[in-house]
């Protein structure tokens, strides 16, 4: 196959001062989860980007000096020796295929507590802790400026030695030179402070700093926000305010500019609320000042999409985060003439929980996503079958489609046997909730991947019972029939359910909402799931007409959804909607008319109107065939299989990446020969002074 013309636009090399990017996929510093902890994850992470065709691979943003610590969240680091041997590991990586390696040095301002190296933090003047740790920054002074100038130019030094092709100095996303920037937080009265002019001094300053140290073999970049002083991103409102006499200021200084805005629920926006190339209207007056070139995201996927902002002269990079994780190889793909093929992201933001978690990276569409170190696990690249057993997949929903599509990529004889007409399971019911169509993704790709191999083959509506089951023969028998959701409301919040709904109540559930059963009248949603499914529930209810109140025992409401960016898009969207919030309460009893709710903290009791319950709350595995087959086994029949497993929702309910992993799983280790005791490796590097 050869690529569309159409796209051609998309490999020309590009020139970024001193150095050549092979072509305009630019893949944007982004956080791994790993940083400085694991950099042997991080570098696997990042070379298969490189292979998968991206021009450019940064890292996550890279502190310079210990007085910008950011732990929990797990940066890269550049304070030592050490750091530069680290980062090595991925620069070498990222060089033998053919791409530029990136650095983004990060000075924490009062974003970073400094909780691991309680080194005190450096402000533009002393202000509290942006994360609401209860810590204020020195407000600097000259001699903390000099020493500031000195960190950064020393970290790109290191950078240097450790073989970047391109460095950057970072300027916003609220850390300490997007503060200097901000007409509002910086209040000094000296020569950085006051004026546009001099406000913008300290980034020129560094710039020009890191230009004269290493600017002559390496690209020296720059992140800076389109409306750096704030004003509706993602409200429609354009404020650039004084932006753009920034932009006049230091417009030449740099080699690139990458551009974002400084809200990141919109610039990294769930596809629930935010659309592919949404970022156009912020950055479409930048290349109008400047004559580098620029880089800027969008969540894109389609090729047209890329190529038009191109053409049209939006940019001169498409930068990506999510897209390359999802797909490390989407430019390889649309280079080899198939876009049909690429995983395309779905803006569920999982990805982003590694940063808050301060864990590896993951991702719902890529189950290889921080696993091509530890495991071995590559994107593309799968081991061909470990003997010629045949296998039966029981339930098409994220875990079955995954595992039988990566089964049969193995080469294994796969039946993938579904009790209804349509496969997907529960992607395919959610992704008909408000703003989760683009979840569809996860089902649709595996269905086409799998209806190009002759080796699996779909059986849909087949209901299954124990006997049908192993009267097929298979050697082995996987298990991805799912999970229902309760209607006890067993929770976290009540471990035993909650006993004295009544009758009278009219009691619902997610899969009873899915499936087009709807209340009546006044409705409590009662999320004790604390993610996105209790604030999606009430937006399709509320937009029945019916008056919604969402209760929740958390203090905040999509209390796990501050992960992904649910939790304050949601919160707006519901009071946009009308819906009455009430956190901190747990449901007690319902007998129709009323509620009764319970304070979490005082006990306090009030009632509210209400008819109609829907419990977002825990849900049962689906594992009646699964325990049935066993029971059959388990009398000694013959031709028993060599193995039964469950996997997905039907194992354990969780989120749709759990499901898509557990799936993936399950097909590598078929045949293999996997270490129990120590089944991926730990990542753990000492260096030596």
């Amino acid at each position: 196959m050869t690529r569309d013309p159409r796209y051609d636009i998309l490999f020309e090399p590009m020139k970024i001062g001193p150095v050549t990017a092979k072509n305009r996929f630019y893949q944007v510093p982004h956080c791994t989860g790993s940083g400085w902890l694991r950099p042997r994850t991080l570098a696997g992470l990042r070379e298969v980007k490189a292979e998968g065709g991206w021009g450019v691979v940064c890292t996550e943003y890279c502190s310079v000096h210990p007085s910008s610590d950011d732990l929990p969240y797990v940066s890269a680091s550049l304070w030592d020796k050490g750091d530069i041997k680290a980062h090595g590991l991925m620069t070498e990586k990222v060089h033998a295929h053919g791409a530029l390696a990136g650095v983004e040095l990060c000075i924490g301002g009062a974003r970073m507590p400094n909780l691991a190296t309680r080194e005190v933090a450096l402000g533009v003047v002393s202000q509290p802790n942006t994360e609401r740790n209860p810590f204020q920054t020195r407000a600097m002074d000259k001699e903390d400026i000099r020493e500031t100038r000195r960190w950064h130019r020393n970290a790109a030094l290191r950078a240097k030695e450790a073989g970047f092709d391109i460095v950057y100095v970072y300027a916003t996303h609220d850390y300490l030179l997007s503060q200097f920037l901000s007409k509002t937080i910086n209040t000094r009265t000296d020569e950085y402070g006051g004026s546009v002019e001099n406000r913008v001094r300290l980034i020129r300053e560094i710039i020009e700093d890191t230009k004269e140290a290493v600017g002559d073999t390496m690209a020296v970049a720059v992140r800076f926000s389109a409306e750096t002083n704030g004003g509706g991103a993602g409200d429609g409102n354009l404020m650039p305010g004084e932006t753009r006499e920034m932009f006049e200021i230091l417009g030449e200084l740099p080699d690139l500019w990458d551009i974002n805005i400084s809200d990141y629920s919109y610039e990294m926006g769930l596809s629930r609320y935010v659309q592919e190339g949404s970022l156009e209207p912020y950055i479409s007056y930048i290349k109008s000042i400047t004559s580098k070139p620029v880089v800027s995201v969008g969540r894109f996927t389609s090729p047209d999409t890329m190529a038009s902002q191109i053409k049209r002269g939006i940019v001169d990079f498409i930068g990506a985060a999510r897209p390359s994780i999802a797909d490390p190889f989407l430019p390889r793909k649309i280079e080899e003439g198939r876009p049909e093929d690429i995983r395309e992201c779905i803006g569920c933001n999982i990805c982003y929980t590694g940063d808050g978690k301060g864990v590896p990276v993951r991702c719902t569409q890529n189950p290889t996503m921080s696993e091509e170190w530890r495991r071995g696990w590559h994107p593309e690249k799968i081991d061909v079958r470990g003997s010629e057993a045949k296998i039966l997949v029981v339930g098409a929903g994220p875990a079955g489609l995954e595992c039988a599509r990566a089964l049969g990529q193995r080469g294994y004889r796969t039946m993938l046997a579904e009790a209804t007409r349509e496969l997907g399971g529960r992607v395919l019911r959610e992704a008909k909730l408000p703003g989760l169509a683009e979840w569809g993704r996860v089902r649709d790709y595996r269905i086409q991947q799998i209806e190009k191999m002759s080796n699996v083959e779909v059986f849909r509506e087949s209901k299954l019972t124990a006997e049908d089951v192993l009267e097929i023969g298979a050697d082995h028998i996987v298990l991805a029939t799912g999970s229902s959701w309760r209607a006890d409301g067993y929770g976290n919040a009540n471990r035993t359910g909650i006993a004295s709904l009544g009758p009278q109540a009219q009691i619902f559930t997610p899969d009873d909402i899915m499936s087009g059963r709807l209340p009546t009248g006044p409705t409590i949603i009662f999320d004790d799931e604390h993610y996105y499914m209790g604030t999606v529930i009430a937006e399709l209810v509320r937009a029945k007409g019916l008056p919604v109140t969402l209760v929740t025992p958390s203090d905040v409401v999509s209390e796990w959804g501050g992960y992904t960016y649910d939790r304050w898009r949601a919160k707006t969207q519901l009071l946009k909607l009308g819906v009455t919030l009430i956190t901190a309460h747990n449901l007690m009893s319902c007998d129709g008319n009323k509620a009764s709710i319970s304070c979490e903290y005082s006990g306090q009791v009030q009632e509210i109107e209400c008819q109609s319950i829907v419990l977002v709350t825990a849900r049962i595995p689906k594992d009646a065939l699964y325990q049935a087959i066993l029971g059959k086994i388990d009398t000694g029949i013959e031709n028993a299989p060599k193995s039964i497993k469950r996997i997905g929702d039907c194992e354990a309910p969780a989120i749709i990446a759990s499901a898509v992993y557990s799936g993936h799983k399950y097909a590598r280790e078929l045949d293999a020969n996997i270490d129990r005791d120590n089944p991926l490796k730990h990542d753990r590097v000492y260096f030596e002074e």
